[in-house]
């Protein structure tokens, strides 16, 4: 029977201090059961000479110093894992909110698993098809990658996350593939679209989803990724399931940290986070990947909102050094109606050329992929040139890419949240772009290709 303490002797904020205590050991769980018989859940985040100090996940209102009681459990947080989790909907404390039955466990798993070891890594090389265009032709992902997408604030992230989460899978398998999407600091509103949008298109069967609301306490919310990526290790490895994990929104995340950083009166580094931020994004991130040995795969596309716009703030820009590339969301894109509003530009996969090709998704993949970059920039500069000189100023051949510029967006990357594209049309697609440019232009493709694909109509 786990030992009772009445010594607590301070409360602030999501802080409480006890002292006395033997045996405890840093982010063990606790319960303070209160006067009232009402129970509460802490974890222990520093032990000093017998004072622990804890992290409450829920209010602190009505802990009476003198009547509270708090009893530690001997464990860290679990989860309690099984198959018949696909599903099912929880909070971000891993608890059923869908009126459903509770999950009996195989087991229970900590959620604070370990980062891959990088020497038992296999290097990701399968083509995942989200049936979205501007991702699977020009910025591929690939089974075992950790993918960022970067939004702003009040641009449509939610709908591109389950847009992905719903059509996302591995091609020419019949290998089993599983969803597990964590959404944190949501509305009730954005909850319910995501319920709803899975599970009126059947995708809710295949999918666990964790959800922690905006008035849920902000500690919950460091919990919700690491509950995600607990469920997700279980099904990948212990399974042999091919498991997307989506995370939205990590800027959430980021700020609880910040928040509980601050209660502890820990040092600030930049703009207010704690500097052990990049260690702990890391610690999350390097959960995905693919496992020696093991049949089962974690892929990871995690959504921030930047900041002001900002790339260069520290939530974009730590990611950026720990993930293999990023999809950009643009507001320009977005004010002109296109849905998607994806960048190719600045967007990058670091792993895209392995996972195409011939076998994987086509033999001219990477040549129209090329072109379709190449072109649309040169597009973009001839549309700036325009607006600066005139349209009498470009040649002709300039009002061509102007031209191919604008259709490019029209019909490749725009194509809506409803639309689920297979790789060979994303593919003609771009061939039809590319016939609006004459031959002689189309210098990164090789002619053997030009006469397979250009001419065929």
């Amino acid at each position: 029977m786990a030992k009772e303490y009445r010594t607590i002797q301070e409360v602030a904020g999501p802080l409480m201090l006890v002292k006395g205590v033997e045996n405890v050991k840093y982010d063990e769980m606790g319960e303070i059961e209160l006067a009232s018989g009402e129970k509460r859940r802490c974890r222990v985040l520093e032990i000093d000479d017998g004072n622990a100090l804890v992290q409450l996940f829920e209010a602190s209102t009505g802990i009476n110093l003198s009547n509270s009681k708090v009893r530690f459990l001997g464990h860290a947080m679990e989860l309690g894992v099984s198959e018949d989790m696909l599903g099912r909907v929880f909070d971000g404390m891993g608890r059923v909110i869908d009126d459903g039955p509770e999950i009996l466990p195989d087991k229970r798993m900590d959620i604070n698993g370990l980062p891959m070891n990088p020497a038992a890594r296999v290097y990701p090389a399968e083509f995942i098809q989200t049936g979205v265009s501007a991702v699977d032709g020009l910025n591929t992902l690939v089974r075992g990658q950790k993918l960022p997408i970067f939004s702003a604030s009040g641009l449509p992230h939610a709908n591109l996350a389950a847009q992905i989460a719903r059509q996302a899978k591995v091609r020419g398998t019949d290998e089993p593939f599983a969803v597990v999407f964590a959404a944190m600091g949501i509305t009730f509103e954005e909850a319910h679209f995501f319920e709803e949008s899975f599970r009126e298109s059947g995708a809710l069967d295949r999918t666990v989803l964790f959800l922690n609301l905006a008035n849920d306490p902000a500690v919950e919310r460091i919990s919700t990724p690491r509950m995600a990526l607990t469920a997700a290790e279980y099904l990948a490895f212990e399974k042999d399931m091919h498991v997307l994990v989506i995370l939205t929104d990590i800027t959430n995340y980021a700020d609880s940290l910040r928040e509980v950083s601050a209660a502890r009166k820990e040092v600030p580094g930049r703009r207010g986070y704690p500097g052990y931020m990049y260690t702990d994004l890391a610690s999350m991130y390097e959960r995905a990947g693919r496992l020696q040995g093991k049949k089962g795969s974690i892929t990871m596309i995690p959504i921030l909102t930047m900041p002001e716009d900002d790339k260069t703030h520290p939530i974009p820009d730590l990611t950026g050094y720990i993930t293999e590339g990023q999809i950009i969301l643009s507001r320009e894109l977005y004010r002109k109606g296109i849905q998607p509003p994806i960048d190719v530009l600045p967007s990058l996969s670091r792993l895209k050329d392995k996972g195409i090709g011939e076998g994987k998704t086509r033999a001219d993949h990477a040549a129209t992929m090329n072109q379709l970059f190449a072109a649309y920039a040169r597009g973009k500069d001839a549309k700036e040139l325009m607006l600066v000189l005139g349209e009498a100023a470009l040649t002709d051949i300039d009002l061509l890419y102007a031209k191919f510029a604008d259709a490019f967006e029209a019909k490749y990357v725009n194509q809506g949240y409803s639309t689920d594209r297979s790789i060979e049309e994303t593919l003609e697609i771009g061939w039809d772009l590319l016939r609006m440019l004459p031959r002689s232009e189309l210098k990164r493709i090789p002619d053997e290709m030009l006469d397979q694909y250009y001419n065929k109509k």
